[in-house]
Order: C-alpha cells, then structure tokens, then sequence
C-alpha cells in the first residue's frame, strides 16, 4: 500500500503556519507499515489542487489530503476532490443538522455558509469522527481512495486513528 500526503492551503506556503500534520501523519503511517511516497503542499489554488491529487493518485495507491475544509470560500478540497472523482457534490442534509447542532449546543447561530460543509462528492462517504464542523471523507477513485481531513490538529488526529489508519490496514490486508 502507497499513499501520499498533501497539505493544502496557500498560509502553509507563505510560512504563515507550520506543516506539522504532514510528520504526523507520516510517523502514524509508517507505524502501521503503509509505505509514504511523497508530502506535497499545495496552495488555495482549484486546478493546482486537482492537477496534485490526480498526480499522486498515478504513483499511490492513497493520498491523504489535510485542510480546505472550513466553510470560507477559499477552502475548496471538496470541490477539487469531487472534480477529481468526475462526480458533483450532494448536500447531505444530516450532515447540515449535525453542525447546526454543534452551533445550538454552545449557544450560538449557524452560519449559512457552514452548510458548504455538509457538501459531499457523489460515492464518497463522510468519516464517522466528527469532533469539529468540517467532516473528514472517503473518496473511492477506482480502486484507489483519496481520503480529506481537516487541518485542525485534533480533529484529523482523531479521524486518522479512528477511521483512515483501519482502514489502510485494512486495504493493505493488515
């Protein structure tokens, strides 16, 4: 099994934020015996993203993407996932329901622009950790899978242990 990292977002470019998921994530596979290829950082950018996620999917078997997933407009992994995947992104309303919950529960008012969180490619499928609004994904390509976390330290920690780390093993047949 192959996989590859790719850091998104243009702050990791400028220096404006240390990558440390990418280590992260590379200690946690190399500690489950998936071999990592290569770590990419790759800006805000739609067509770079995509032109990233198509290259590695020819040399891996996976590729790990890690931010993007906020609702702010520059934050578009889904969109270039999806773009990827050639399948448009579905609105899933549970999804939608359950960040809107996450904000009433601290008293607050949902957003609109946070229900862009609840958008999925067409046959991918949301991760069941959900500790923050941004749902990690797994996204079938083929044979392959492109997994999405969120940047936020704690939140892709416990997306990888509880589900992309499994499941890896689980395609490796380990």
């Amino acid at each position: 099994m192959r996989c590859e990292v790719i850091a998104i977002g243009t702050e990791l470019l400028l220096g404006q934020i240390t990558d440390t998921n990418s280590a992260w994530i590379g200690e946690q596979l190399a500690l489950s015996g998936i071999d990592s290829l290569y770590q990419l950082k790759v800006g805000d950018n739609f067509d770079r993203m995509v032109e990233c996620i198509r290259h590695s999917l020819t040399r891996s078997d996976a590729v790990i993407t890690c931010g993007g997933l906020r609702p702010t407009q520059d934050d578009i992994t889904r969109e270039a996932i999806a773009e990827v995947m050639g399948a448009p992104l579905v609105r899933q309303p549970e999804i939608g329901e359950r960040i809107r919950h996450m904000f009433e529960s601290l008293g607050r008012v949902m957003p609109e622009n946070n229900l862009r969180q609840a958008d999925v490619p067409e046959g991918a499928s949301t991760l069941a950790e959900m500790p923050g609004t941004a749902p990690g994904l797994l996204c079938p390509v083929g044979e392959k899978v492109i997994y999405a976390v969120p940047g936020v330290p704690h939140e892709m920690q416990t997306m990888m242990t509880g589900s992309i780390l499994p499941d890896l093993r689980r395609r490796a047949g380990f």
